[in-house]
């Protein structure tokens, strides 16, 4: 429990990814009908898969090694500059402009989405700079080490049986579910994390992101 009475979620994301996006949206919806607070952190899909770059298709190794450092690099050198507060509120930003507005993880939208939280603009010099880069890999490290190197994003640590806090990739979902329907969804996780033993549900995504 959190000192201001609130149940801590923490939550791992990658700027980049579409369903991380989506789920992020709807940890946020269970903000308002929910007693909880959303803690965010950085991971990332290049550190991820820096070692497994030969077995994976070649457009997403191409994304992976162009388009994926820059926005989670930002991100993690807005959060040591200016505090844990700016990343939910950046993530925001650039999750509006990369997905729902479609323009995708351009320098122009990095800018732009600092210029949208009043952050410096020139916090963007750090896409294509490692000086941040322990910190990023330190985040990324918290947030797999809880679910194992077989995930991705997004990744999310909810209060378990005994009080500790159980981890999951997920839950991945289409489009974000508002109000009741996110509740019973967060019920639902909290459900399952308090299953001792409990790992895995999963089936075959028949569509793809809806950013509705």
């Amino acid at each position: 429990m959190a000192d201001n009475g609130k149940t801590p979620v923490d939550f791992w994301f990658d700027p980049l990814c579409p369903w991380a996006w989506i789920t992020s949206r709807w940890v946020l919806e269970v903000e308002k009908v929910r007693d909880i607070e959303v803690r965010w952190h950085v991971m990332s899909l290049a550190v991820l898969n820096e070692d497994k770059l030969d077995e994976v298709p070649a457009e997403y190794r191409e994304m992976l090694e162009t388009k994926a450092w820059a926005p989670v690099r930002v991100v993690v050198a807005a959060q040591q500059e200016h505090g844990d507060e700016v990343v939910g509120k950046l993530y925001t930003a650039l999750g509006t402009r990369f997905h729902n507005k479609g323009e995708g993880p351009t320098l122009t939208a990095i800018r732009e989405a600092l210029e949208d939280v009043g952050l410096p603009v020139s916090l963007a010099q750090y896409a294509d700079q490692d000086t941040y880069d322990t910190q990023l890999r330190a985040s990324h490290h918290e947030g797999i080490t809880k679910v194992g190197q077989e995930v991705g994003t997004p990744v999310i640590a909810v209060p378990g049986a005994d009080g500790e806090q159980i981890a999951f990739f997920g839950p991945v979902v289409t489009p974000t579910p508002r109000g009741e329907a996110a509740a019973r969804l967060w019920d639902g996780t909290l459900l399952v994390a308090s299953t001792p033993g409990f790992y895995e549900i999963k089936r075959t995504r028949t569509q793809g992101p809806s950013f509705e």
